[in-house]
C-alpha cells in the first residue's frame, strides 16, 4: 500500500524525520560559561551596590543632599570697642540698614535692569556703573547671597526704599554693624581702620580661618588686635533650587559672638591737647615762614613705655573706609595727588615710621657714649671758636655763634655744635663709640610697638658704610650707569663720625625710638643708672563685653642698660639747664614753669635735610613721682626747634600736669 493510500484510508500520520544533532564544540561550551559567570557577577554587584546605597548609606546621602540644597552664609559678628586707659569708648560698632540687592529678583538683563541701577544710583549717590559692578562681582563669589551696596545711606533713602518697594525689586534693607570712630581724625594712626579682607590677606596667618568677604582690621590697633575684636561670625543657612537661587527657608541660625573690648594705654586729653599742640607748632612755624607740611609726637611713661599719646599730622577720618573708596580718594589719602606734588600722605604715620634725622637731640646720646668710653674729659674746654676744620671740610655752628670754649654741661645747654663736633672726632679713632651707645639706648632698632608698621632706622658705622658702597657698585654694574644715587662709594671717615655726633649725615631714626632712648636715660637716672629699655606699648588689657578682664596685656623692657651715674647726671644736668639756665636752648619756651615741682630735661633739635627747610625737633622729660612723662615733637620743614616743636611739648606737659595751657614760643635762633 502507498503511502498516499495509507493516507486516504486515515491508517495515521506519517513518521518524523529525525534530523542528526551536531555536538557543541568544548570551546564554545567554555566561552559560554564564562560569560554567563561574568553577567552573573555584574548583576550580583550592581544589586549590592543598590542595597548599599539604600539601605546602609541612603541617609549619609540624604544628608549630602540637604547640604547641597542648604548654603551656609556667614553673619558679621559686632567688633569689640576700643576704650581708652580711662575706660571711655574711642572707636565702637553701631547698627545700621545696609542696601542689598538680591541677584536671583532683579529685573531680567538689559534695559529693565540699566533702569533700576540709574534709580537706585541716583538715590544713593552712587554711579550705576559702580552698582552693576559690585553685583557683579557679588553673583561671581557667592550667587545665591545679597550683594551690599552701601552700609550706610541715609535715613532718606531708607525711607524711599521702604515705601516705593515696587519701583525697587531686588533691593532690600539689612541691618547691620559698621564701624564707627567718633573722635575721626583723632589718634587715626593709632587706632587704624577696618576693611574687607583682599585675596593675599587670606593667606596671612593673623587672619587664619577668616571667610573671605569677611572685614577685618587693616592698620593701627584695629590690625595688631584684630584676633581679640573681630569676634565670631554666626552662620546663617540658605535654602537653594536647582538653579542656585535663594529661596525661602526657615532654617535656624547661629548666632554670632560679638569680639572682646581693647583697653588702651591713650590719655584722651593728652591725645587731645597733643593734636592741638602740633598744629600750634605747625601755625608758629608758618609764621617764622617755614611750610611745615608735616609733624609728629610722642609721649611715653618712661618707667614702663606705655604710650599716653601718640599723633601724626596729616591725618585721615578712618570712617571713610567704611565704604568703598575711589581710586582718587585712596591715591589723596596715599600723598599721590596729581594736583598736589610731594603731597605728605596722611595714612603714614610719622610718629612710629618716619625716618629722620634728629639734629642737636641727640647730643646726649653722643655724651652718654663718649663720657662711657672714656673718651671724653666732661671738664675739657672744647669747641672755641664758631667753626673747626678737619682737613678740606668746615664745621660750624648755627649762624657761625661764638660760644667759646665750654665743658660739657654748658655745651649741652647751649647745644654747641663745634664742641660735639670736637667729640665726634675725638670718638672716631676708638671705633663705633657712638655707634654701639645709641643702639644700646635703643636707636636703629624697632621698638616693638604693638603696631603693624614701624621704622627699623639706621645707625651709620663703618661696616654700613662699606656695605652701601658695594650695593652701589653692583647697581652700577647691573645697570651700566655712573651712579645709581645709593652712596658716593666712599669708605668712613672722621666727618661722617663729626655729623653723627650732632645728628645729622646717613642718621635715620623716628620720634618713637628717641622717645625710647630718653625714656632709658630718664628711668636710668631716677634708678642710680640702672635702667631699662622701655618697648613702648598701646594694649592696656581685652575685656568681655561686661567688663570682664579677659587678658592683660603689656611689654617686658627690651633689655636691662647700667649707665655709670657719676656721667648721667652730668648729661642730665645740661639738658636741665639748657630749660632753666639763661642763655639755654629752650629756656624762654619753659619760663614761668616750676622746675622746683616737674622739673624739665629738655632738648631742642634742628635737623638739616637735603632740599627742604630745617627739620624741628623737641625731646624732653619731666620728673615726676607718680606721673612722669617722656614728649617727643617733630615738626618737618619747621625751622629751629625752640621756635616750633619746643612750644608744642610744653602744651603737651601743661595738660598732662593740669598747668594753664600757655602758648610760649622760643626767640633762640639755635640748634
Amino acid at each position: 500500500m502507498s503511502t498516499i493510500e495509507r493516507l486516504r484510508e486515515g491508517s495515521g500520520p506519517l513518521p518524523r524525520r529525525v534530523e542528526p544533532r551536531t555536538p557543541v564544540p568544548p570551546q564554545l561550551a567554555l566561552r559560554v560559561a564564562v560569560m554567563g559567570a561574568v553577567a552573573l557577577v555584574m548583576f550580583g554587584v550592581i544589586f549590592f551596590r543598590l542595597w548599599y546605597l539604600q539601605v546602609l548609606t541612603g541617609e549619609q546621602y540624604v544628608q549630602q543632599a540637604n547640604a547641597n540644597r542648604l548654603r551656609p552664609l556667614s553673619i558679621p559678628a559686632p567688633r569689640g570697642e576700643i576704650l581708652d586707659r580711662e575706660g571711655q569708648p574711642i572707636v565702637i560698632s553701631r547698627t545700621t540698614n545696609a542696601v542689598q540687592v538680591v541677584p536671583s529678583a532683579l529685573p531680567p538683563r538689559g534695559a529693565p535692569r540699566r533702569r533700576l541701577y540709574d534709580r537706585l544710583g541716583r538715590l544713593l549717590g552712587m554711579s550705576p556703573r559702580h552698582i552693576q559692578a559690585l553685583v557683579k562681582k557679588g553673583e561671581t563669589s557667592l550667587p545665591y547671597a545679597p550683594v551690599t551696596i552701601k552700609n550706610a545711606a541715609g535715613p532718606q533713602a531708607l525711607t524711599v526704599l521702604a515705601e516705593r518697594k515696587n519701583d525697587y525689586p531686588g533691593v532690600t534693607q539689612q541691618p547691620i554693624a559698621i564701624r564707627d570712630y567718633p573722635y575721626r581724625e583723632m589718634a587715626a594712626h593709632v587706632i587704624g581702620y577696618v576693611g574687607q579682607i583682599s585675596e593675599p590677606e587670606l593667606g596671612l596667618r593673623a587672619f587664619k580661618g577668616v571667610a573671605q568677604g569677611s572685614v577685618v582690621g587693616q592698620e593701627g590697633v584695629e590690625f595688631y588686635y584684630d584676633r581679640y575684636l573681630r569676634g565670631r561670625p554666626g552662620v546663617q543657612r540658605v535654602e537653594v533650587n536647582s538653579l542656585g537661587e535663594a529661596v525661602p527657608s526657615r532654617e535656624p541660625v547661629t548666632e554670632p559672638r560679638a569680639g572682646y573690648n581693647l583697653k588702651l594705654t591713650l590719655d584722651m586729653g593728652l591725645q587731645r591737647e597733643g593734636e592741638k599742640a602740633l598744629q600750634a607748632g605747625i601755625g608758629l612755624a608758618n609764621a617764622n615762614g617755614n611750610p611745615a607740611p608735616a609733624a609728629a609726637f610722642v609721649a611715653l611713661d618712661p618707667r614702663n613705655g606705655q604710650v599716653l599719646a601718640m599723633g601724626s599730622y596729616p591725618s585721615f577720618d578712618p570712617n571713610k573706609f567704611a565704604r568703598p573708596l575711589t581710586e582718587a580718594e585712596y591715591e589723596a589719602l596715599k600723598g599721590m595727588s596729581h594736583h598736589v606734588p610731594f603731597e605728605p600722605s596722611p595714612l603714614q604715620n610719622r610718629a612710629a615710621s618716619g625716618g629722620y634725622p634728629t639734629g642737636s637731640t641727640f647730643k646726649p646720646l653722643t655724651a652718654m657714649a663718649s663720657l662711657e668710653a672714656g673718651v671724653l674729659d666732661p671738664n675739657a674746654a672744647l669747641g672755641a671758636g664758631s667753626c673747626i676744620h678737619v682737613s678740606t671740610e668746615q664745621f660750624c655752628n648755627a649762624g657761625h655763634a661764638e660760644y667759646g670754649a665750654l665743658d660739657l654741661v654748658n655745651a649741652l645747654r647751649v647745644s654747641s655744635d663745634t664742641y660735639f663736633f670736637e667729640v665726634g672726632e675725638l670718638d672716631n679713632p676708638h671705633g663705633n663709640v657712638i655707634q654701639e651707645k645709641a643702639r644700646e639706648l635703643g636707636i636703629g632698632e624697632k621698638t616693638g610697638i604693638d603696631l603693624p608698621q614701624e621704622l627699623t632706622g639706621t645707625v651709620p658705622d663703618r661696616r654700613w658704610r662699606a656695605e652701601v658702597a658695594a650695593e652701589e657698585r653692583a647697581c652700577e654694574a647691573r645697570k651700566h650707569v655712573p651712579s645709581c644715587g645709593i652712596s658716593d662709594g666712599r669708605p668712613w671717615s672722621v666727618g661722617d663720625n663729626m655729623h653723627l655726633a650732632v645728628g645729622q649725615g646717613d642718621l635715620v631714626t623716628s620720634p618713637l625710638q628717641m622717645a625710647v632712648a630718653y625714656s632709658t636715660l630718664a628711668n636710668a637716672y631716677m634708678n642710680q643708672g640702672n635702667g631699662t629699655v622701655v618697648t613702648p606699648h598701646l594694649g592696656l588689657e581685652i575685656d568681655d563685653s561686661q567688663g570682664g578682664l579677659v587678658r592683660t596685656l603689656g611689654a617686658a623692657p627690651k633689655r636691662h642698660v647700667h649707665l655709670n651715674y657719676a656721667d648721667l647726671s652730668l648729661v642730665m644736668e645740661g639738658i636741665h639747664d639748657a630749660t632753666s639756665q639763661p642763655g639755654g636752648t629752650s629756656q624762654d619756651v619753659w619760663a614761668g614753669w616750676d622746675q622746683a615741682q616737674h622739673p624739665v630735661y629738655g632738648k631742642t633739635g634742628t635737623a638739616e635735610r637735603a632740599n627742604q627747610a630745617d627739620q624741628s625737633w623737641y625731646m624732653c622729660y619731666v620728673a615726676d613721682p607718680t606721673r612722669p612723662i617722656v614728649i617727643a615733637v617733630t615738626i618737618e620743614q619747621g625751622g629751629f626747634g625752640d621756635q616750633a616743636a619746643a612750644p608744642a611739648a610744653r602744651l603737651m606737659a601743661s595738660e598732662w600736669f593740669g598747668k594753664q595751657i600757655t602758648l610760649v614760643h622760643g626767640t633762640n635762633r639755635s640748634l
